[in-house]
């Protein structure tokens, strides 16, 4: 049973995306175009099925290096219109050149996101320094709140402790996706800063509460969104045994969805499920059928049931 207690106003301020997010897949027709109608279909259904207080669109699950500028801006608007006034929308305007990124960020917030992600820097490797730079220009560039994106094994670099407790002095810099896999760094930055840590790795989502984190950015979490949900909130609740249970029964999808690309899986099994999703655009490729068959069986193995 799900015991949906409202938040007091200091967890609430503590957690200004609420506890679970999703980084949703962009639905694409048949022939590879932005398909609008299914991402307002597929964002309702992941709010009103799956629990989520809130979305991250145009993210990497959603394919962001190979959908242009127009579309991203057209997905925000119309998943805002579909669920914006009953779940927080966050738009992924991370690239690796800041001008870029505030450019993203302005339509971002004038196609209606509440909130923006932002990735590392990627490929180019800035220092410390031009991390916070960019980090912080794109802050002042809108009125938006910020949840910065630390994955060093895609971006090259990670962002330090040091760097991140001074970004948090940034009125608008207010979480982490923390996909460092590093819980001593994590450590440190909750104990030293007000940031709202969410954990970016689907399986670390437990061990990370442990440690200050209030939620989690998940790709498995397109099928797993109630129980992950109630695993936190069984934490939050003192409920340790409940939420070990539920994490322990979860691992396999947790770590099943990224046997490959996690886009590639979500999509496969969405498809199976009858939801919106469509295929992936090059240089991915969509899953096999023996992929399909894997997810198949971890799903059965969390205890979720994938169609034939």
């Amino acid at each position: 049973m799900t015991h949906d207690h409202p938040d007091t106003p200091a967890r609430a301020a503590s957690r200004p995306f609420g506890r679970l997010i999703t980084a949703m897949v962009t639905p694409f027709t048949a022939d590879g175009a932005l398909d609008l109608d299914g991402a307002a279909r597929l964002a309702a259904h992941l709010v009103d099925e799956q629990g989520n207080d809130a979305l991250v669109l145009n993210g990497t699950t959603g394919e962001s290096p190979t959908t242009t500028d127009a579309e991203k801006e057209r997905l925000v608007r119309a998943v805002v219109e579909a669920v914006g006034d009953r779940a927080r929308i966050l738009a992924g305007v991370g690239t690796n050149d800041t001008r870029h990124t505030i450019e993203l960020a302005a339509a971002a917030e004038k196609a209606g996101a509440h909130g923006l992600l932002v990735v590392t820097p990627y490929y180019n490797k800035p220092p410390q320094a031009g991390l916070l730079r960019h980090f912080t220009a794109v802050a002042d560039a809108t009125g938006l709140p910020v949840m910065l994106y630390d994955i060093p094994h895609r971006a090259g670099v990670p962002i330090e402790t040091e760097t991140l407790v001074r970004l948090a002095e940034h009125g608008r810099i207010v979480a982490v996706k923390d996909a460092k896999n590093d819980l001593t760094a994590t450590s440190w930055v909750t104990s030293r800063s007000s940031l709202a840590f969410y954990s970016g790795d689907d399986s670390c989502t437990l061990p990370a509460l442990a440690v200050g984190c209030v939620g989690v950015v998940g790709t498995s979490t397109h099928f797993t969104g109630v129980q992950t949900k109630r695993m936190i909130e069984a934490y939050d609740a003192g409920d340790n045994a409940a939420a070990l249970a539920l994490h322990r029964q979860l691992l396999p999808l947790y770590t099943g969805i990224f046997r490959t690309q996690g886009v590639i899986l979500v999509k496969a099994g969405l498809t199976a499920t009858g939801l919106p999703a469509g295929p992936v655009r090059s240089p991915l490729v969509d899953a096999t059928a023996d992929q399909l068959a894997q997810l198949r069986a971890d799903c059965a193995a969390a205890g979720l049931a994938l169609p034939e």
